[in-house]
């Protein structure tokens, strides 16, 4: 028996593929630091987790395929908070961001036709597309000058008959890169002249840490039909684990065909809507606090990470990852070894491999993605680890 070709072409996740190692490293006694995931260690908010312990259902029903009104009724109004103007029938609620990535890909895209991502992007993007059979066209981005944008003329060269759609994720993961008004309007004027779709990812817009300001694909004039809006509770309230996100557009065509995947599939989870429902009650207070600590937590580990000497990370200007230069020549090699073979004082550091954030597998491969979700004491730690890790690797 054999798999598809489909599968065998899948590729492994960067962020969670060196699991069992991990857990092979706990077991024989090691404390892992997980850099690797964007896990965070924040309390979920209080009203959420209030709303699990007062849950009094006798039965835990199907909900609609779409999700509840009353959660995108509320949702309506955290997006007008934003400057976005929508009415419950535009939000479509899915399990997690991720699904709601997958069925944009369904709805739009047929096999063979291309979308274009900028290089690093965040790996499922790659790995959806590959399960729909579309083809990633990558523009390409540098450390070295923060992963700013190239010109948009670099995005107009992979454009071809077969190209389909845009991808872009603002701000970044897994580079906290952040979209200037600029580019936002360029990228507008391209899906405009081309008709392309504008798949736009915005889990990260509580986590911008410059003066500039958000702005999301649905703030773009004259483009309305072609915005489909990626969303996700899970790191804005700490909520990874009730997989709860949301597909958002303003065509009506393409929500009918989203329709036919969700009804599928039959419903988003049910508990996990309640507890979404509950937390858009979060107070500012606590978004403030988290805000102020992924803040403070980003300069700590930036600052740790670029006094180790040959390591270089730019400052990211959102969301909470940051991708780094190791003076290391293969890095999945260097962070497998971090798992089986070291440790200092009982402790070692899990890091995403960076190769598996670009369409190109030659690329990135003395980088890692680091997700600053951990506490700035485990940070410190983790920050020592690291380097007395890349000591003993460079003496090996």
């Amino acid at each position: 028996m054999e798999i598809s070709q489909r599968a065998m072409n899948m590729p492994s996740s960067p962020i969670r593929k060196l699991a069992r190692y991990a857990d092979a490293a706990k077991r024989n006694g090691i404390h892992v630091y997980h850099l690797n995931i964007g896990q965070p260690d924040i309390q979920t908010p209080q009203c959420a987790l209030d709303a699990v312990r007062s849950m009094d259902r006798t039965i835990l029903e199907y909900s609609p395929s779409q999700g509840h009104i009353s959660l995108r009724t509320k949702m309506v109004s955290y997006y007008a908070h934003y400057g976005i103007d929508l009415s419950p029938d535009e939000i479509i609620v899915t399990s997690g961001g991720s699904e709601a990535v997958m069925f944009a890909y369904m709805a739009c895209l047929n096999p063979g036709d291309e979308i274009i991502v900028t290089d690093p992007s965040y790996a499922n993007y790659m790995a959806f597309a590959i399960s729909c059979g579309a083809v990633v066209k990558s523009v390409r981005t540098s450390i070295e000058d923060g992963f700013r944008l190239p010109p948009i003329e670099k995005f107009e060269e992979q454009i071809t008959p077969r190209t389909k759609a845009i991808l872009i994720c603002n701000p970044n993961n897994p580079t906290g890169y952040l979209y200037t008004r600029k580019e936002m309007r360029q990228i507008r004027d391209l899906v405009a002249k081309y008709n392309l779709y504008l798949f736009s990812d915005e889990v990260y817009r509580e986590f911008i840490y410059t003066k500039q300001p958000y702005i999301s694909a649905f703030h773009l004039e004259g483009i309305d039909d072609n915005v489909i809006l990626i969303d996700s509770v899970s790191k804005r309230y700490s909520e990874c684990g009730i997989r709860i996100g949301a597909l958002i557009t303003r065509n009506k065509e393409v929500r009918k065909a989203v329709m036919k995947f969700c009804q599928a599939r039959l419903s988003p989870p049910l508990i996990g809507q309640i507890i979404a429902e509950a937390s858009l009650d979060t107070p500012q207070s606590y978004m403030d606090d988290v805000y102020e600590e992924y803040l403070q937590r980003r300069n700590f580990l930036i600052d740790g990470l670029n006094k180790i000497p040959g390591v270089y990370s730019p400052t990211p200007m959102g969301a909470f990852y940051t991708m780094v230069r190791l003076p290391v020549d293969d890095a999945e090699k260097f962070c497998m070894w971090c798992l089986t073979d070291f440790s200092y004082e009982g402790q070692t550091v899990m890091m995403a491999p960076g190769a598996g954030f670009y369409s190109h597998p030659e690329d990135g491969r003395n980088e890692v993605r680091m997700a600053y979700v951990l506490k700035r004491d485990d940070l410190a730690k983790a920050l020592v680890v690291l380097q007395k890790a890349l000591e003993a690797y460079q003496a090996l």
